[in-house]
């Protein structure tokens, strides 16, 4: 098959489109056609040898393609060849085959594309985890959405639009307002302001009615951090997603108890290792909005899997007003 594969960490420039070894299925493996999968940021981090683990090289980049089950293993009952899925794999997605496990496939509704599949994949559920599990968001809450611009920013506001709750997306540029207000944005919160320390908290409460943000979601880290910290309400919660800012922040733990507030992290690998349950929940929550047309795939542009450079280094440069998605020919 042909597949993307990174042969030394480090820059784009160690990626080729190549010929590689077809994947055969363990007895609880399905292989996937592939058909679709999204440009993720994350894909450049564990490009650069970064990411918190290291696949042996060589290896295929790629998370969630979608496609088409080509064949199952012998102890799978509850997948078929000809079955539309999402595959939630942790990398492969950049190649014509993909192998995954039972427990990380999910059958796709009739109604939504391979496109928009890709392109909901791994952005969609990490806002949910963040959001539902992580953030115990309810009905009626505010969520402040840092980053609210990127993949899971955007996924994340039109869930908490989906949900009842009112989204604060903060962005830095201000040029991207609108791509954030069209996923449902109440308010827009400028994380580029003077002082930010003060600015965003007031930004915050201005539209709260000085309550705070019941839920923050923070995919950067750095100073927004600290700032968005004191925009939390009293009983609030914020969930760590990543650090895209650069410094990784730390805190002191007596502000914790003069707010009653929890900080708390997610690494979305972990629960589709340990509790697939949960990962089938969440999945089975965000397909139901999507056919109901309470949510919808982001804004997204396609490229055929010849163009991967490109399409990663406009991630990298932060050129995308959505997604990005790699397409296979059928």
């Amino acid at each position: 098959m042909r597949a993307v594969v990174l042969n030394e960490y480090g820059s784009l420039d160690n990626l080729s489109l190549t010929e590689f070894a077809d994947p055969v299925p363990g007895p609880e493996d399905i292989i996937v056609d592939v058909r679709a999968t999204a440009v993720n940021y994350v894909d450049l981090v564990i490009i650069s040898g970064k990411y918190q683990f290291k696949p042996d090289v060589p290896f295929v980049p790629g998370k969630g393609p979608a496609g088409i089950v080509k064949s199952v293993g012998s102890d799978v009952t509850d997948f078929a060849p000809g079955d539309r899925v999402v595959a939630m794999a942790e990398q492969g997605g950049y190649a014509g085959l993909t192998p995954i496990h039972r427990n990380n496939c999910y059958h796709l509704p009739d109604s939504m594309s391979f496109t928009d599949a890709a392109s909901m994949a791994l952005v969609y559920d990490t806002a949910w985890f963040s959001l539902v599990e992580r953030g115990r968001f309810t009905e009626g809450e505010s969520v402040l959405v840092l980053g609210a611009s990127g993949g899971v920013g955007l996924a994340a506001v039109q869930l908490v639009r989906a949900m009842g709750g009112h989204a604060l997306a903060g962005i830095a540029n201000p040029e991207k307002a609108d791509l954030v207000r069209d996923a449902g944005a109440e308010a827009v919160i400028d994380l580029a302001a003077d002082n930010l320390r003060d600015s965003l908290r007031d930004q915050v409460f201005a539209v709260t009615d000085g309550r705070g943000a019941d839920v923050v979601i923070d995919p950067l880290g750095d100073d927004i951090f600290d700032a968005a910290l004191r925009a939390v309400a009293w009983r609030g919660r914020m969930v760590v997603i990543g650090f895209a800012a650069g410094r990784i922040p730390s805190l002191k733990a007596n502000y914790l108890l003069v707010k009653n507030i929890d900080v708390g992290g997610l690494q979305i690998s972990d629960y589709r290792r340990r509790r697939p349950d949960l990962t089938a929940k969440c999945f089975e929550q965000i397909f139901a909005l999507y056919t109901e047309g309470k949510i919808s795939a982001l804004p997204t542009v396609t490229h055929p899997i010849d163009d991967f450079r490109q399409a990663l280094q406009d991630v990298q440069d932060r050129k995308v007003r959505g997604r990005i998605v790699l397409t296979q020919d059928d």
